[in-house]
């Protein structure tokens, strides 16, 4: 390093004159290096080490003058007095001091009506903005970001946008709280509503839509209400008169005022009625009862909107990873907090709504029509639901999908429309390109451009199922392949068997799919061919989100997967402390297409590496055997023992 000037002692504060001093260079230079305009070398080395040494602070008059920017940042939230928009105010006011930055902070005060109004007047005096649990419409919203931006969203994403966003999946979370508490024998659940513009709050119905189907058995009451404390206390009385044994508040502030409304009714909480809230702010653990909620982390979606917010005003945003992803969005992971306001429903009102039974039942498993789904069952265990996709949106490529999947011990282990990528359905086949029409869903890879939303998407049509005679745990179904213009490309031969593994260790199932081609066509992989994105398509499975996962093949552990022509492919999944090993098989030697982040995700990729082009009436086979295990398999084993039962299945189809 050259040589370091020693500089005269500063008491009220080192200025850039003393730093060009001691480092000898000039004062432009300190400017420059301070403000992030000079690269890396020796004299911008040099410079900062002296900057520290002196502990000189640039002015930020001064900076904002130098780089032509206020230096500051805006954070919109909806009302200043909820302790979850607190905790994310606090992270990123945080981050954003540390970086040098001042934070403007504004108010909506819950008036949609004027929540354009006070972004672009904050917009007015920052260089970027925060906007936490924004209410207004997407199309406003992507005016704003085209008026305003650079900006970033916290709890809020938008399908198909290139806003870059931080969320949790709110619709993963309020299942997760019903499954709870139907597993504690609950049969009549309300739902305390939030703000009908919330975004939140709709996709926490779609969790309740979700339960719905998949715990037929189970009453799912909503009620309207609001995002107070006035507003859950004022709800008691209506919650009362559905008679419910078990209540979801919208947030821990309406669950708190729920808890004391009851309480004055003389209402006991668990043993009368159970109540869950959702945030988990400090305040939770202390109420009386403890509050069992949602935990959402505050913190982490404040700390992370901030560092995605400072790369898109330094100009470094990256878009790794969002190769086929329907948002720029960043899912954060939730917990259920399980505390003392929850408990078993009361003495002779629970239901015998059976999730799954940690001991297999002794008749085999069985396809058993439910409405419009068919539920493979053992005996009163539902192991996994089997839809007809035909009301998915047309831009998610609609088709039929087995979620939930459970576990014999219960444990679901499918997540469908998740908020990252929207188009992902639990265990499905989806092909990126049939002709020219998008089977996967979301987005298109465009060469040269990206990855585009086209309107392109097929649709997957049922023609006939049935379960097979005497074959129970069979089902048979019949399909077509939808262009995007409606052009029957393929015919479609599905076969879905599912069968007990010996000794309660777990199920199998075989899926197995016939496509022949109505005319001569071309199967692609065109995220592939633009040579920057990895081959995916085929029989897929979207895992639900896990505390920790652990991915094997043939190869070892880890990434090696990925890529690989592995025979077998095993995920394993923990969920709380219970362990889940799910072992792929495949008889094809397709390259395995894996995904541990930001999602967990795999199945084989039909058509990488070249494309495959089918003459009129030919067909193409796609087959994949699942075998899904209660606990932790170790590769040793699941290479001994599983991978030869899987093979074995594929090959008795």
């Amino acid at each position: 390093m050259g040589p370091v000037r020693s500089s005269r002692a500063v008491s009220a504060g080192a200025t850039i004159s003393d730093v060009a001093e001691a480092a000898g260079v000039s004062r432009a230079t300190v400017s420059r290096v301070m403000n992030g305009l000079r690269g890396e070398d020796e004299i911008t080395r040099r410079v900062r080490e002296v900057a520290e040494r002196l502990a000189y602070r640039p002015s930020a008059t001064a900076r904002s003058l130098s780089l032509g920017r206020t230096l500051a940042v805006g954070v919109v939230v909806p009302d200043l007095a909820n302790p979850m928009f607190q905790a994310v105010l606090r992270a990123v006011t945080d981050g954003a001091y540390r970086s040098g930055y001042g934070v403007v902070i504004a108010e909506t005060a819950g008036r949609d009506e004027r929540e354009v109004d006070v972004v672009r007047a904050t917009r007015a005096r920052c260089d970027a903005l925060v906007l936490v649990s924004p209410q207004m419409s997407e199309q406003a919203l992507e005016a704003a970001a085209d008026e305003l931006g650079p900006l970033v969203l916290v709890n809020r994403s938008l399908p198909g946008s290139r806003i870059p966003s931080v969320n949790v999946d709110y619709a993963e979370a309020m299942y997760t709280v019903l499954e709870h508490l139907v597993e504690l024998g609950h049969g009549s659940i309300a739902y305390l509503q939030g703000p009908a513009s919330s975004p939140s709050n709709r996709a926490r119905l779609e969790g309740v839509d979700e339960a719905q189907v998949s715990f037929g058995g189970t009453s799912l009451v909503t009620l309207p209400c609001g995002p107070t404390v006035a507003d859950g206390y004022a709800a008691a009385e209506a919650v009362l008169a559905t008679r419910a044994t078990a209540v979801v508040a919208y947030n821990d502030q309406v669950a708190f005022g729920l808890l004391a409304h009851l309480g004055e009714l003389g209402v006991s909480v668990p043993e009368d009625v159970s109540v869950v809230g959702f945030d988990d702010i400090e305040l939770a653990r202390y109420a009386a009862p403890s509050l069992t909620t949602v935990r959402v982390p505050h913190d982490e979606l404040g700390a992370h909107a901030w560092e995605r917010l400072s790369a898109l005003v330094a100009g470094t945003s990256a878009t790794a990873d969002d190769h086929e992803s329907d948002t720029r969005t960043e899912i954060l992971p939730t917990q259920l907090v399980v505390r003392a306001s929850s408990g078993p429903a009361p003495a002779g009102s629970a239901t015998p709504v059976a999730v799954a039974r940690r001991t297999p039942q002794p008749d085999g498993l069985a396809w058993v029509v439910d409405g419009a789904d068919t539920v493979l069952a053992a005996g009163e265990s539902r192991l996994a639901r089997y839809r007809e996709g035909a009301s998915m949106a047309d831009v998610h490529a609609p088709r039929p999908h087995l979620h939930p999947v459970r576990s014999l011990a219960g444990t679901r282990i499918t997540a469908a429309s998740p908020a990252d990528r929207r188009h992902h359905h639990g265990l499905s086949l989806a092909l990126q390109d049939v002709a020219g029409s998008n089977f996967w869903g979301g987005r298109t890879c465009v060469p040269g451009e990206g990855m585009q939303v086209l309107g392109d998407q097929g649709r997957q049509v049922r023609v006939a199922v049935e379960v097979a005679d005497g074959r129970p745990g069979r089902l048979l179904e019949q399909l077509e392949w939808h262009g995007r213009d409606g052009e029957v490309l393929l015919d479609e031969a599905r076969t879905l068997d599912g069968e007990l593994l010996e000794g309660g260790a777990g199920w199998a199932l075989r899926w197995s799919s016939e496509l022949t081609a109505r005319r001569a066509l071309r199967i692609s992989n065109p995220a592939e061919e633009s040579g920057s994105l990895p081959g995916y398509g085929g029989v897929f499975w979207r895992f639900a989100p896990a505390d920790e996962h652990r991915v094997a093949s043939s190869l070892g552990s880890g990434d090696v997967a990925h890529g690989s022509r592995s025979p077998w492919l095993v995920v394993a999944a923990r969920h709380g402390t219970a362990w889940t090993t799910v072992v792929l098989v495949q008889d094809r030697g397709r390259p395995w297409f894996v995904r541990t982040t930001p999602y967990l995700g795999a199945g084989p990729a039909v058509a990488s590496g070249r494309p495959i082009d089918l003459a009129e009436g030919h067909s193409l086979a796609v087959r994949l055997a699942a075998v899904v295990l209660d606990g932790l398999h170790s590769p040793s084993a699941v290479a001994e023992r599983w991978y030869p039962f899987g093979a074995r299945l594929l090959a008795e189809g």
